[in-house]
């Protein structure tokens, strides 16, 4: 007696179950071709057309599904190919015009169009159950870099129909590879927009209960929402609300993808208030308050909620959720990442706000700042340049904010920068210092006090003309002030390298000789500043220079001829 081979059982019966699903695809299609032959009731037929369509894609997608495994499917299928015969009678009918009068014809085809509107439905609803699983799908192997664009889109449309049919693993695995795809080839973005569905299906999935599925299905998002031509496409599938539940209830590298794609989303500030609409505000404070969240959730976070502060009601919102006081506190985190998140987000959020701007002082910002430029923490050039533009935009309008700052020791610290720093930071310190010294006469004296002049002075020999034009203009802003002026000349150093660097070949031959002209200029306000000048030696290069008109040399010269001096000079020069 021989045994039954179930392996060959299920082979015939998968092999019954595609050809019953190969016929319904035949009629349905036989009948699209046939119906475009039709001249009567255009608009009947051309909507009846659009659901075959949408029932054609359907059938295309379970064609090597086996419906023999799903009862429901079985059924279905034999009820799709019995109304696409009967549409068929409808349509010869028509094309014959052989029916008995048009209302009733009229009444039959929007009773035909309810019934396939219904098998459209169900047949949806049973293929988002997962109806295509591993053991009847064909492997379709990716392309390689150097595939056809046909390749491509083959690709796509088989990743499409396991995202839409496949089972739970099917599904993950279609999304996984999507991702890697889409990540290596930016052919694929085209290809999709031309396939569609792609951006539809993966915004649904972003809700799907398998939390491996929600997981891959953000991080294909958060790809594809980086390109513009995706992003209007994933806001009409409505993927706002599905990404703000990810943040709530996904997992951890989920939640980071959603992050991501809402901050790549809300650089439009149209899509701000459904972020807000969805609850996304308050689960993205929740995120960056929570001390058990990781630094590669939390900047993201920071940047959606830094996009959203253009928004005035968001930004009141945050603001009496106690927003500032909980990034003050981020940005003293030990990860610079976050650091330099949270700075950026209270820049934004205090950007053209007295209130605001004064709030961050009151609950610690400055201090916050300052402690991130102790050169005795480890930072990058990043952190230290957003901490000093942090600086610079919200304390230098405020004479309190620059004496908190100087009883913080900031000055200490820029003055480190400028002796010790890299190239990158001495510049970036000089800028600040440059723009520090020009705010209040307090703050000159003050940065006179610290030692700032000899760094000034030191750049004025810099490569960089714009470095030695604030070094020269900040220079001739301190001396400005008589108590700094007097200290400097006692210096002898100080007008010796003015000098010197006047009588250098380059500087004559660039702007720079008209900075050091307008220094010295201001020195001969001091009896003591134009001895040393007229003694120096480099008298004759002086006169030289305004003999060959350079510009405020002369003025330089009769600056220098008083009564007390004429007697050492030519007299060329008088006024």
């Amino acid at each position: 007696m021989t045994q039954d081979n179930p392996r060959q059982d299920r082979s015939s019966s998968a092999s019954s179950s595609t050809s019953i699903v190969r016929q319904a695809i035949q009629g349905v299609s036989s009948l699209i071709s046939f119906s475009h032959g039709i001249r009567v009731f255009p608009v009947k037929w051309q909507m009846l057309r659009y659901k075959l369509e949408e029932l054609n894609t359907s059938l295309l997608a379970i064609e090597n599904c086996d419906s023999t495994q799903n009862p429901k499917l079985s059924g279905l299928i034999s009820a799709i190919i019995l109304t696409a015969n009967n549409c068929y009678d409808l349509a010869r009918r028509c094309v014959d015009l052989s029916y008995s009068g048009k209302l009733l014809m009229q009444s039959d085809l929007d009773v035909m169009a309810s019934k396939f509107d219904r098998l459209v439905k169900n047949l949806s609803g049973i293929c988002s159950a997962g109806v295509l699983t591993q053991d009847f799908a064909l492997i379709v192997s990716k392309p390689g870099l150097s595939a056809c664009k046909e390749d491509l889109r083959f690709y796509v449309r088989d990743l499409l129909t396991r995202m839409k049919i496949g089972d739970t693993e099917m599904k993950r695995q279609a999304l996984v590879n999507l991702y890697e795809v889409l990540v290596e080839d930016e052919r694929y973005f085209r290809v999709i927009a031309e396939v569609g569905d792609i951006v539809h299906i993966s915004v649904n999935l972003l809700d799907s209960a398998d939390i491996g599925i929600q997981e891959e299905a953000a991080k294909a998002v958060s790809v594809l929402s980086g390109f513009d031509s995706c992003k209007s496409a994933l806001v009409r599938s409505g993927v706002i609300g599905p990404l703000v539940r990810a943040l709530e209830t996904g997992s951890e590298l989920g939640k980071e993808a959603a992050t991501r794609s809402l901050q790549k989303l809300t650089e439009n500030s149209d899509n701000a208030w459904s972020v807000s609409a969805h609850g996304g505000v308050t689960a993205l404070l929740k995120i960056c308050a929570s001390g058990d969240s990781r630094e590669e959730l939390i900047g993201p976070a920071c940047g959606v909620l830094r996009n959203l502060v253009g928004v005035e009601e968001i930004k009141r919102f945050m603001i009496e959720d106690g927003v500032v006081s909980r990034f003050i506190k981020l940005a003293r985190s030990r990860s610079e990442a976050v650091r330099i998140s949270s700075i950026e987000f209270l820049q934004n959020i205090a950007s053209g706000d007295e209130s605001v701007r004064q709030l961050v002082v009151r609950e610690g910002g400055i201090r916050a700042l300052v402690h991130i430029l102790d050169p005795k923490i480890s930072s990058t050039y990043k952190s230290r340049e957003i901490a000093l533009r942090a600086i610079e935009n919200l304390c230098f309008s405020s004479t309190n904010c620059i004496n908190i700052l100087t009883n913080h020791g900031f000055l200490d610290q820029l003055l480190s920068f400028l002796r010790n720093g890299d190239v990158s930071v001495q510049e970036l310190a000089l800028k600040v210092a440059f723009r520090l010294a020009g705010t209040s006469g307090e703050a000159k004296k003050a940065m006179g006090d610290a030692g700032f002049m000899s760094e000034f002075v030191r750049f004025l020999d810099a490569k960089s003309c714009e470095v030695r034009e604030m070094a020269s203009e900040a220079l001739t802003g301190m001396i400005s002030v008589p108590k700094i002026r007097k200290r400097f000349v006692q210096d002898d150093r100080n007008i010796g390298l003015l000098l010197q660097l006047l009588d250098q070949e380059e500087a004559n031959s660039s702007g720079t000789k008209k900075l050091l002209i307008s220094i010295l200029i201001s020195l001969t306000s001091s009896n003591s500043g134009r001895r040393k000048i007229v003694n120096s030696g480099y008298l004759k290069n002086i006169e030289k220079l305004a003999e060959a008109e350079v510009s405020d040399a002369k003025r330089l010269v009769r600056k220098l001829s008083t009564n007390r001096f004429r007697s050492m000079l030519s007299g060329l020069w008088h006024s």
